[in-house]
């Protein structure tokens, strides 16, 4: 028999015939969690079992459909224990969503999107998880866009017990708390076991008193009890603010051999412990004969993740002439004029900036003034802020996160892959990045942006010389696809210019990812410089014209892509040297040395950067202890020509 409707409530209590309904379906969703996971002899039944009647309760009201699963206005689900996999795709199977066979069968095999973890492989899934305590901050990003939108959703949010001591966890609830996120609702599979023993051996905490006082409304009610469970959802966000369902659950639930137990966690079942289990719930064993057979067939296909694609009024750069400016600041006024162009216009896709305390210092604060709704002032909560910013652009707004570097990437490093692996789509602003921030000292001074960027697969990265290329990149950011990161210095830097006295950002300048710019043409040899150190190399190559060298000076602004027209031409110079403020073993030097030896090619190379900590003291000094002001450069260059 089919499972009653009801999504969005539609009645107002569950009969009997529901609930038995539901109950027939939590006993074949144990049977086909079970069963996969013992097909690929790998997987967590224990808490799939403990935690089926909240999938099933949560995805049966929510408006999550397979028709709809693709769309941005409707309600999400975020299951933040995601080692529980067997048991979400045996509940979404139960809903609609796909074949239980297909899951039961290619459950953790290698190329179906049935993976180990949840991920958005899979219809239904709308975030991928699993490392845990990451959940409710993705919650609270769903729910800021839909507020964005317009569209008055509900966003679920499923945990276990044992991440609840994590403090992501802390920072989202106060976010939610803060943005009156009343549609957003969590629910607790509270079993009182993880993987090393109770919560109370493992780490003691009061977790209801924890909720309560950052001003959640706290429900306690039985995990195993589709009529009360539907009853305390429906309640849910009456009061004014966001809920949480402590749900009494016993691990491994109607799992035999497993309840009550941590030895089950990460452990398949077999032989005659599987067999015994199925026929308690009912099931023939050889469910398992079955998978096993279909698990050598083909592979199914998993779901194409919609990415979104902007819909934005750009309006024209602005161009910054003579005097030096701060790329912070013209990342800051182009952003508040696309702002201004687009909020409330219809039609336009929202755009959300979210800031850790950093306002003033990172240039948001014109974007604020000029669109208040559109600004999310999180505190100083850089974990939970990295996921929300990347949940609310898979929500369906263009999302954009600005701060230091050593927070926006370092701090959060984890939080932006998981971000990437989602194919989030969020935009990340770095200020204070590189040598630049020198008084601050090594702490603040954050040289392995380039490396940790490149050592995921989908993020870019654009590092911008001046204030007009900052200017034209961020607009050009705004309205891209995909996971962007945005990295430049504090310190107010040239505006540059071509070797025939024009601008070389501005005007008609168009910003193309993966393009470098020819500052100086020279038949002698080549200097690639990252970023604003373009202004340096310029210096530089003013030296050794003066010594009678002609030097070309190519700006880089794309690391991560090295540009083939330039490297053949500075190939054919036969000398190449690299500078970067960044850790000389993992920036722009390296990569462009790695294209070299792909291609077999010879030249006499050295990469300059950065070989240990910075010092603290004027920038200036700072850059001349690691040999990167103009005359170390020059001083480079003619030991690497002379070699």
């Amino acid at each position: 028999m089919s499972l009653p409707n009801l999504h969005g409530f539609t009645v107002s209590e569950l009969s009997s015939d529901h609930v038995l309904l539901l109950k027939a379906a939590a006993r074949r969703a144990r049977l086909n969690a079970l069963t996969m996971i013992s097909a690929a002899n790998s997987g967590h039944p224990g808490g799939a079992f403990s935690s089926m009647e909240l999938f099933l309760a949560v995805y049966g009201v929510a408006d999550l459909t397979p028709q709809n699963c693709d769309d941005f206005d409707r309600d999400y689900v975020v299951v933040s224990h995601g080692h529980t996999s067997a048991g979400v795709y045996a509940a979404l199977a139960e809903w609609g969503f796909f074949d239980p066979a297909e899951a039961t069968a290619h459950f953790r095999r290698c190329g179906s999107p049935y993976q180990g973890h949840v991920e958005r492989d899979v219809k239904g899934v709308d975030w991928g998880t699993g490392n845990l305590g990451q959940g409710l901050s993705a919650g609270v990003g769903f729910a800021l866009a839909q507020r964005a939108r317009g569209h008055e959703g509900r966003v679920f949010v499923l945990m276990g017990d044992g991440g609840q001591v994590k403090g992501q966890l802390a920072e989202a609830r106060r976010m939610a708390v803060k943005e009156k996120l009343t549609g957003l609702i969590a629910l607790i599979d509270w079993n009182n076991i993880q993987i090393s023993g109770t919560l109370d051996e493992v780490m003691p905490a009061n977790l209801k008193a924890l909720w309560e006082a950052d001003g959640w409304e706290v429900v306690d009610c039985d995990g195993h009890c589709f009529r009360g469970l539907y009853a305390a959802l429906k309640a849910a966000g009456t009061k004014g603010k966001p809920t949480v369902l402590f749900c009494r659950t016993v691990m491994g639930h109607e799992g035999g051999v497993m309840e009550g137990t941590c030895e089950y966690h990460g452990k398949a079942l077999q032989g005659e412990a599987y067999e015994q289990v199925v026929r308690s719930l009912g099931g023939d064993p050889d469910l398992l004969k079955a998978a096993l057979e279909r698990r050598k067939g083909e592979l199914p296909v998993g779901r194409h993740v919609k990415l979104l694609t902007p819909s934005l009024n750009l309006g024209t750069p602005f161009d910054y002439e003579g005097s030096k400016s701060d790329n912070r600041g013209a990342f800051g006024k182009a952003l508040a004029d696309v702002g201004r162009l687009n909020h409330s216009q219809p039609g336009r896709t929202p755009l959300l900036v979210f800031d850790c305390d950093l306002a003033p210092s990172v240039m948001t604060g014109e974007f604020k003034k000029a669109c208040p709704e559109g600004f999310i002032q999180c505190g100083i909560q850089e974990h939970s802020t990295a996921t929300a910013s990347g949940a609310a652009a898979a929500g369906g707004v263009v999302s954009l996160w600005a701060g230091f570097g050593v927070f926006g990437l370092d701090e959060v490093y984890n939080q932006q892959r998981l971000n990437d692996i989602n194919l989030a789509g969020n935009k990340t602003v770095l200020t204070h990045v590189g040598l630049d921030v020198g008084e601050d000292g090594k702490t603040h001074q954050c040289i392995d942006y380039v490396g940790l960027i490149r050592n995921t697969f989908g993020w870019k990265l654009v590092v911008p010389a001046d204030p007009n290329q900052t200017d034209r990149a961020t607009r050009w950011m705004l309205e891209t696809p995909g996971c962007i990161c945005l990295a430049m210095g504090r310190s107010k830097v040239p505006v540059l210019t071509l070797s025939s006295g024009g601008s070389a950002f501005g005007g008609g300048y168009r910003f193309e990812y993966g393009k470098a710019t020819k500052l100086r043409p020279g038949k002698d040899g080549t200097i690639f410089a990252l970023g604003s150190m373009a202004q340096k190399a310029l210096d530089a190559e003013a030296i050794l014209a003066r010594q009678g060298l002609d030097v070309a000076v190519w700006s880089v602004s794309c690391p991560l892509v090295v540009d083939k027209e330039a490297l053949n031409e500075a190939c054919a110079s036969g000398v190449i040297l690299t500078v970067e403020d960044h850790n000389v073993n993992s920036g722009m030097g390296s990569i462009l040395a790695l294209e070299l030896a792909r291609r077999s090619k010879a030249v006499k190379l050295r990469l300059m950067g950065v070989k240990q900590y910075g010092e603290s003291g004027a920038a200036s000094e700072v850059y001349a202890a690691m040999g990167l002001d103009p005359q170390g450069i020059a001083n480079a260059f003619t030991g690497l020509v002379d070699a």
